[in-house]
């Protein structure tokens, strides 16, 4: 069946301007270019309802020019007065996280600041830096109550500049995998999709005059965002079914990481993206185990997505991920903290004979996930007073119950190991016995990459053995994973991120040898590339410790590998001790924030107050508050349809159910809705090198690699300790100023204060300027000079051409190669001179003539990393197989003509 050319949807809407009368507000959204615009009309008489309308009309410049001007000269006081304008200008913004009420009327939460933190296949991905809250009704119709400001502040709480992202056109909520199979589908099926929508919702300009130039539409399709990862969506609730989709902007939390990885001069981007929870989210010791539907705490999915940067499309370039799974153990259970211990006690809430609550989880993980789901567990297993054996034991039982009634191919493996226990011996190593978990783990689940295997597997008979091991399902776009791993300990945090540094790094071995650029899929550690993955996974850790435990990791990979300096020590009884107090005494406050800001406590008149709540168990346990009208059955304990297509994940089956998530539309392939190449060069803007994000991000070359003259630039080189880029840098003997990379968690949150929130419900009359730092999200450059010397921050290190490739490179090249390149381009010109005048430009339309790309080569593909494979005859064929069979010491008879070329050759040689 063939597939359609499909694009995700870009949305339109990345420009807010919100203006002001006293009736209303007026939000004003336009593209990049402000070629295309749409109004959203907010109404401020009303005291406690949002009246919102979207006339879902696309506008131009000058028709919003024209709308504006009339609004202003109807809004005035006296007609004629220019002293005193009817509509002013309130804020500019980037997007709009939703509206929110509590006793009095609704507030409405823009982005006003942003940063680009990564870059997937085009496909931008931001992080909040601010916001700005505003309160909608006007002063005239307010009605005031007492407790309003308390519950502003404590929704203040919930710092949005803290780890918070968006993108205007790729779905954070889903995998790379999930995203890239959408785009995948069969052509029946989108045409299908596009019938249905267009009678669903008719929308006059949809398909305007795609019938009249010749069959080059492309598809455009929106899927509908996982919300078990998107952190706003409650706050777009009463705003979903009446704006067009363009408005509603879906962020996630969490961490973006991106570091460029260059081999010999070949960008390849390494991005980590972890997305926690929304569901059962919480604070360390207030949220453990799991709620009546499944969702446990501290649920975070880890995806690392490995790509060449060099060739940016989704359908033509090299894409490659692989997901992991953290999360508390899916039990009934909790800890008391009122008794002020560092252990506090492990108790079982609810006893749950039949596992009831763990297969609702692992429900969610068949339809996600696919199969196997393999559980890692690094709970204690030998202890002198029962503690975390307690959750094992547990665990175990759920688990051979649940077992009992899954077909066995399909089952859910369980791979217990203290990790505890052989860190303190000194006769394991650690990240040994991990390496060989994380070795059958990713043999088991796969990977996901887009692009078929490479010739060369098919040529040497070892590696055909290696790819036969390999799970996960093989297609004729390339490989899927199915199944994931799902790594436990306790708390989720220390001896969790190494366990799942470890099983990225064995998965990112085999990504990098599936796209073709390492001959065996193994990294040694103390290489470049391997210390760039640590470093993501170091600050990934720091960031989700800060964000579930307040304090960052206290146990890193370099604690486990045993080479951690002296100083580390006291920097682990710091953390432990910031762990403590955060727990102690502000955890508290932290999960009513997250209570409010995710709509899972709604204040209203007549019922307690938030802080009035002896407990929130009520709030996330809805089984308490009634009875269910369903229940699942004690045997068949999984989804309907699930299992029919295992090992593949339910969510990314073409099928009824799962067609419904879609949005298609049917464009030009020049629109902007779908034109990446449009939206991430933007040719109508003044691009400069110092703002650009790839060459400011984290770097391999630079930020790694030695730079003493002579040392091999492979980033899988195994580097001494004392040559590594950094240590270089940090010799100010060699240097009189020196720039040092330092380390800054864009994880960290700030730490709070009343003076400084994000979310600021002040009139901050912004400007059009966006504020984006090029500086990388890990790196932050600081000029060191002498002590006492006012210091200034430096944005742009120059490095010389000796530093970054080892050689002096000449100025102005020499008149004998000066020569030989004009020579060699007049013979390039000469080669592939063609008749312009027998060129017929069948398409009608205008961009047509001017974009038109006509292959040169006699390959059918034609790129430096990929071309058809040279046709060889029979006689060609036998003779090299011949030639292998004799290598193996199959020797074949020799024949009448052998024996007379054998004469000849001796004949001739000899006589």
């Amino acid at each position: 069946m063939p597939v359609a050319a499909a694009a995700p949807l870009i949305s339109s809407v990345q420009k807010l301007v919100l203006y002001e009368t006293r009736a209303r507000y007026f939000l004003v959204g336009s593209n990049p270019a402000e070629t295309k615009y749409r109004v959203l009309k907010i109404d401020r008489t009303e005291p406690k309802d949002l009246v919102i309308i979207d006339d879902k009309h696309v506008y131009t410049q000058q028709e919003v020019r024209e709308l504006l001007g009339r609004l202003d000269l109807g809004n005035r006081t006296k007609m004629g007065q220019k002293g005193s304008s009817g509509l002013s200008r309130a804020v500019s913004a980037f997007g709009i996280v939703g509206f929110v009420r509590f006793l009095e009327g609704y507030y409405i939460v823009l982005i006003t600041k942003r940063r680009k933190m990564a870059d997937i296949g085009g496909h931008a991905i931001y992080k909040i830096e601010d916001t700005n809250m505003i309160y909608i009704p006007n002063d005239s119709v307010r009605v005031s109550h007492p407790d309003e400001a308390r519950y502003l502040r404590i929704f203040q709480n919930v710092d949005l500049s803290s780890n918070f992202y968006f993108s205007y056109s790729y779905d954070l909520s889903h995998s790379l995998q999930y995203n890239l199979t959408v785009l995948r589908m069969p052509l029946e099926t989108l045409k299908t999709e596009t019938t249905q929508t267009r009678q669903e919702s008719f929308d006059i300009f949809e398909d305007e005059g795609l019938s009249t130039q010749g069959g080059s539409g492309v598809f455009g399709i929106c899927s509908k965002p996982y919300e078990k990862y998107v952190w706003n969506a409650k706050l777009l609730e009463a705003v979903r079914a009446a704006v067009h989709r363009d408005w509603l902007l879906y962020i996630i939390h969490g961490f973006c990481g991106q570091s460029k990885l260059l081999i010999y001069g070949r960008p390849i981007y390494v991005t980590l993206i972890a997305r926690r929870s929304s569901k059962f989210a919480g604070t360390r010791f207030l949220k453990r185990g799991s709620n009546c539907e499944g969702d446990v705490a501290n649920e975070v999915e880890t995806e690392q997505i490995l790509y060449d940067a060099s060739v940016m499309s989704f359908s033509a370039g090299s894409y490659s991920s692989y997901v992991q799974v953290r999360g508390s153990v899916p039990l009934y259970w909790s800890q008391d903290i009122s008794t002020m211990m560092p252990k506090p006690p492990i108790t079982l809430d609810q006893a749950d004979p039949y596992a009831h609550v763990a297969a609702l989880h692992f429900d969610q993980m068949l339809q996600r996930f696919g199969s196997p789901i393999i559980i890692l567990n690094l709970v204690k297993e030998r202890e002198k007073r029962k503690h975390e054996r307690i959750l094992s034991e547990e665990l175990v039982a759920a688990v051979t119950y649940l077992n009992q009634f899954l077909p066995p191919e399909h089952a859910i493996i369980y791979i217990p190991w203290d990790m505890a226990k052989y860190t303190k011996s000194k006769l394991c190593n650690v990240l040994d016995r991990l390496n060989v978990i994380a070795e059958s783990v990713v043999k088991k689940t796969g990977f996901f990459v887009n692009r078929p295997d490479s010739y060369c597997s098919i040529l040497r008979p070892d590696e055909k053995y290696l790819w036969n091991e390999l799970g996960g399902c093989v297609v004729s776009t390339g490989r899927l994973q199915t199944g994931v791993l799902r790594t436990n300990c306790v708390d989720c945090l220390d001896r969790t991120n190494t366990a799942q540094f470890m099983v990225g790094k064995c998965a990112l071995a085999y990504q990098l040898y599936s796209l073709g650029l390492i001959d065996k899929p193994n990294l040694q550690f103390d290489t470049d590339a391997v210390r760039l993955f640590e470093e993501l996974y170091e600050d990934h850790g720091d960031t989700l410790s800060l964000q579930y435990g307040g304090s960052q990791l206290v146990h890193r990979v370099k604690t486990y590998r045993k080479i951690a300096p002296w100083t580390q020590h006291s920097k682990d009884i710091m953390q432990t001790l910031s762990r403590y107090y955060s727990n102690a005494f502000s955890d508290a406050d932290r999960q009513d924030s997250i209570n409010l800001f995710l709509g899972v406590f709604k204040p209203a008149e007549g019922k307690p107050h938030l802080w009035e709540l002896p407990t929130d168990f009520y709030l996330h346990h809805k089984n308490t508050l009634g009875l269910s009208q369903t229940r699942k059955s004690y045997t068949y304990w999984w989804t309907t349809g699930v299992l029919k297509h295992l090992p593949l994940p339910f969510d990314e089956v073409t099928c009824a159910e799962n067609r419904r998530k879609l949005t298609v539309k049917k464009f030009h392939k020049y629109e902007e809705e779908i034109d990446i190449h449009n939206e991430f060069f933007r040719p109508y803007e003044l691009s400069s090198f110092d703002e650009t994000f790839c060459l400011a991000m984290t770097n391999s070359t630079r930020d790694f690699m030695p730079k003493n003259v002579g040392i091999d630039p492979s980033p899988f080189t195994v580097r001494k300790p004392d040559e590594t880029g950094k240590s270089v840098l940090g010799n100010k003997n060699n240097r009189e100023e020196t720039v040092l990379q330092r380390k800054t968690a864009a994880s960290a949150p700030p730490p709070p204060s009343e003076e400084a929130v994000s979310s600021s419900s002040e009139d901050d009359s912004g400007t059009d300027k966006e504020d984006e730092g090029a500086v990388s999200q890990r790196s932050t450059p600081v000029k060191v000079t002498d002590t006492g010397d006012n210091t200034k921050i430096t944005e742009n290190v120059v490095q010389s051409t000796k530093d970054v490739y080892g050689v002096n490179l000449s100025d102005i090249p020499s008149e004998d190669d000066l020569a030989i390149y004009a020579r060699f381009v007049q013979l390039g010109q000469s080669q592939h001179k063609q008749d312009k005048g027998s060129q017929q430009f069948c398409s009608k339309h205008p961009l047509d003539k001017v974009i038109n790309l006509i292959p040169i080569s006699s390959f059918s593909q034609d790129n430096i990393y990929e071309v058809q494979p040279p046709r060889a005859d029979r006689k060609s064929i036998e003779i090299f197989h011949a030639h292998i069979q004799a290598g193996r010491g199959n020797m074949q008879p020799l024949g009448k003509d052998d024996f007379l070329m054998y004469r000849e050759y001796i004949r001739n040689r000899y006589m």
